[in-house]
């Protein structure tokens, strides 16, 4: 991993990648009061046909050191995605904010799926693993996931960046 200090001007010290993460792995709830500001939405932009951005709020889960989502294949996210992978995952927590570039892929393990699946319910959202395996469903879920079936996404890391909002700040580009 390569890091670049974008806050030398101000002569700040390099965001410490290892504690972001370790911070990551605490976990983020989607519950309104309970992370900042007031709780944790995922941004998730995508890239429609024409090249033009397309971005999108959901709930995205920090696993195994990745960034993993769901959402309806014939979403316009899942549609961009299908066509290219390139995305981008934002989200602000009490001590950074964060952006996280990089390609996403289907997942279809069904030891994986299930395993996200249980991150889920364990978060709150009562998901389970469809008769397919590969899949997921719920009585419930965000709108812009379209119906069931979901289908899981990970995040595959190129480059992050992490603006420093407590402490003395700072702002670093990590590349992976």
């Amino acid at each position: 991993m390569e890091t670049k200090n974008l806050a030398d001007l101000y002569d700040l010290p390099p965001v410490d990648w290892p504690a972001i993460s370790s911070r990551l792995d605490r976990g983020l709830t989607q519950a309104p009061g309970t992370g900042g500001p007031d709780r944790h939405t995922c941004w998730l932009t995508t890239l429609d046909a024409d090249g033009a951005p397309h971005t999108t709020g959901l709930g995205a889960e920090w696993l195994d050191g990745s960034w993993w989502f769901e959402t309806g294949r014939r979403t316009r996210k899942g549609r961009n995605l299908e066509r290219d992978p390139r995305c981008t995952l934002a989200v602000a927590v009490d001590e950074f904010d964060l952006v996280v570039s990089g390609t996403a892929s289907l997942v279809t393990a069904p030891a994986t799926v299930a395993r996200l699946a249980e991150a889920w319910a364990a978060g709150g959202w009562p998901c389970r693993v469809d008769e397919s395996g590969t899949a997921l469903t719920a009585e419930f879920s965000a709108p812009s996931a379209g119906s069931p079936p979901w289908h899981v996404y990970r995040i595959t890391a190129v480059s992050a960046t992490v603006l420093a909002t407590t402490g003395d700040g700072g702002a670093s580009r990590f590349d992976f």
